[in-house]
């Protein structure tokens, strides 16, 4: 029997070094059972998508859901970033360890937990700014356990579309950039196109977009602008080169704090006088971005021609009506005249104090 058996052993091993001649791709292979109980740490929020406005402030929810069993941890991290619009880099923002804690950049100082529980790590951020727009991600890590959860903040505004003195399509993604800062305002994201777009915005100038795209909103599909027959919506032409390709912008702002008006003066006025007249009356000419915020979210209405700040004259109407852009509200623009035209009056913006 003892004989059999170690001849049957004897075969069975030839027969497995065969197979290894025969077939060198098989793999010997093993199964491994994990039995895994989940996760122990989860962050979530309760709102994925908050709304404010600049001047405004705003807490970004993140609650901590943490299993009992866990022992008790001095060393939580907290960590607060703001993700770029293509979602390859992130800013730092905030940064939570026990007592230590530290804000970043243009963050410093306008940022804290609000901490109303131990497993709060919510965000209360300050005074909004134009930049402050965007996706955050509250990230919390405990020992080996970690999660994150992603939060948008979204700002109640207006976008624009821009092109300077010098004529249309003759900025690159870097002049758009200070185009747009010039006055008052930022480049406008695809986000904030398209709600505009959804509103009723109709260009037909393509302008650059924050993502380094360029587009257009057609709310009414005709020849020159994509063709009639084509659908509405938002024309795209891509990514473009950011220092070599030239079009317009779509810029965005949102409320401000100080006084847009009219400046009653007892004659028309230059550039310059009109410069002058707003300084004397302890303001500034006021900026395209601030009139068009005027205009959109303060209802702002006047059919007086005025100097603004780029040396453009432009006039918002709120309330269409006869002689006073009749078939539509808006920010209607008179050009770029020349400077030294005694034809106009002027727009003034001055800070609260």
């Amino acid at each position: 029997m003892v004989p059999l058996l170690i001849c049957a052993l004897v075969s069975l091993s030839v027969a497995e070094s065969n197979l290894d001649i025969l077939y060198p791709e098989l793999e010997h292979s093993r199964t491994i059972y994990v039995t895994e109980n989940g996760p122990k740490l989860n962050v979530v929020a309760e709102q994925a998508k908050i709304v404010s406005r600049r001047g405004g402030n705003v807490t970004f929810p993140c609650q901590i859901q943490r299993d009992q069993q866990l022992p008790p941890s001095r060393k939580m991290r907290i960590k607060w970033t703001k993700l770029t619009s293509d979602y390859l880099k992130e800013v730092d923002v905030f940064v939570s360890m026990g007592y230590h804690k530290r804000s970043y950049g243009s963050f410093h100082g306008r940022v804290h937990l609000q901490s109303s529980s131990p497993m709060d790590a919510s965000l209360v951020m300050t005074d909004i700014t134009l930049d402050d727009y965007g996706r955050y991600k509250c990230e919390v890590i405990d020992g080996l356990e970690d999660d994150t959860v992603v939060v948008s903040l979204e700002l109640e505004g207006v976008v624009f579309p821009y092109f300077p003195r010098l004529g249309r399509y003759n900025l690159n993604f870097y002049d758009a950039e200070r185009a747009c800062r010039d006055q008052d305002a930022v480049v406008a994201s695809f986000d904030q196109l398209y709600d505009a777009w959804r509103g009723g915005m109709d260009w037909c100038n393509a302008g650059w977009l924050s993502d380094g795209s360029v587009q257009y909103p057609i709310s009414t599909p005709r020849e020159p602008c994509g063709g009639k027959n084509t659908l509405p919506g938002i024309r795209n032409y891509g990514l473009r080169d950011k220092d070599k390709s030239h079009y317009d912008v779509f810029c965005f702002t949102s409320f401000h704090k100080g006084k847009f008006y009219y400046l009653i003066h007892p004659s028309k006025l230059t550039y310059d006088e009109a410069v002058r007249a707003c300084q004397k009356d302890g303001a500034q000419i006021a900026k395209v971005g601030q009139m068009f915020a005027a205009w959109k979210l303060n209802k702002y209405d006047r059919c007086d021609a005025g100097w603004l700040a780029d040396a453009s004259v432009r006039y918002p109407i709120y309330h269409p009506r006869r002689r006073c852009s009749a078939t539509e509200a808006a920010v209607r623009f008179n050009g770029f005249p020349d400077k030294k035209h005694k034809l106009y009056g002027v727009y003034c913006y001055k800070e609260n104090n």
